[in-house]
């Protein structure tokens, strides 16, 4: 017990770890190193795994853990939407492309570019239905009725997570990912994509912010902690998910621009001697070896 445990008469702090939560962690990690260190030896196109990679891919299971197995957890679910949005950035906007780039792309290949698979890949991974799936399930997950029922049921409120985790997973994809067959946007697509992708969240979001009246039952009957109301705590929530899901996404897009910016620069200097110098070795027409 800490001096912060009873803040608003509620032991907030007094938290312990969700087996289900470390699970899915621990699970996440196990595949994610059978896979470099079992399945690629097996795979003729596998390529070298960067640490940068690695680093991405435990940053991104850390994330869900931070979101799903702290305090974080107890949080949203018991006194606070503003947390619970908080939560929900989290699982949506910064753990899935870390997972995607921390995933190299021949493991992406073997699993979804299989002469069977990749015909369902480019139509599940087109931008035109990953932005429509994820979209359509942030409005759904965001109705007051879904959202008291899934505060009340655990079972619920798993599959929303999960169903958010994987829409958003999908949503990534033209930006972070791309395998041959079902490739990335270019990076002025990536733009007007994830341009697009800011706007629905941020009508989302002012709804719950200029509401007068609590809009989710649950949260305007959970106990008050901190001296925040039902509404302030309302529209905090909707500040945070306008201003920190828009920074986020326009983030993304200012890497996307000076990345398009500098590819249109090295292809007007045309190619460096030393990719000439590769390309004629590669020909066997370079006296250097």
């Amino acid at each position: 017990m800490t001096l912060f445990d009873n803040i608003g008469g509620v032991e907030w702090l007094d938290w312990h770890l969700h087996p289900d939560v470390v699970l899915l962690c621990v699970t996440l990690l196990g595949a994610y190193f059978y896979a470099l260190n079992v399945l690629r030896p097996r795979l003729s196109d596998a390529g070298r795994v960067k640490h940068s990679q690695i680093v991405l891919y435990l940053c991104g299971v850390l994330v869900i853990f931070i979101a799903t197995g702290t305090p974080i957890h107890d949080l949203s679910e018991q006194y606070l939407l503003s947390v619970h949005m908080v939560q929900h950035l989290l699982l949506t906007l910064v753990a899935p492309p870390l997972l995607i780039a921390g995933v190299p792309s021949w493991l992406w290949r073997a699993m979804l570019g299989g002469r069977h698979v990749l015909p369902v890949t480019r139509i599940v991974l087109h931008p035109l239905v990953t932005f429509g799936v994820f979209n359509f399930l942030i409005v759904v997950t965001h109705l007051p009725f879904v959202v008291d029922y899934a505060l009340r049921e655990h079972w619920f409120h798993f599959f929303v997570h999960a169903a958010l985790v994987g829409a958003a997973l999908m949503m990534w994809w033209p930006v972070v990912g791309g395998i041959e067959g079902a490739p990335r946007l270019t990076y002025p697509y990536q733009m007007a994509y994830l341009f697009v992708q800011s706007l629905l969240p941020a009508v989302i979001a002012s709804f719950i912010t200029f509401s007068q009246s609590p809009v989710y039952e649950f949260y305007a009957q959970a106990p008050r902690i901190w001296g925040i109301s039902a509404v302030e705590d309302q529209q905090l929530a909707g500040g945070i998910m306008k201003l920190t899901g828009t920074l986020i996404l326009w983030s993304f897009i200012g890497v996307a621009f000076f990345k398009w910016y500098a590819k249109e620069e090295a292809e007007s200097k045309g190619p460096a001697w030393s990719e000439v110098e590769e390309e004629l070795r590669e020909l066997g027409l370079s006296g250097r070896q």
